[in-house]
């Protein structure tokens, strides 16, 4: 898994999971390469890609 925050952009187009501090699921959001990763709806959360 690739680990990434908000205001990184995306590598490649794909889901991206929202994980909250505890390592759960909270969410996920589909972006296009090269967009940037939107805020998260709570503090502490990052986002989760697979790796090809």
């Amino acid at each position: 898994m690739m680990r990434l925050n908000s205001g990184d952009t995306a590598p490649k187009t794909a889901t991206y999971k929202v994980i909250d501090a505890d390592g759960r699921t909270v969410g996920s959001v589909h972006m296009q390469e090269g967009e940037t990763l939107p805020p998260t709806q709570k503090s502490g959360c990052h986002y989760e890609v697979e790796q090809a």
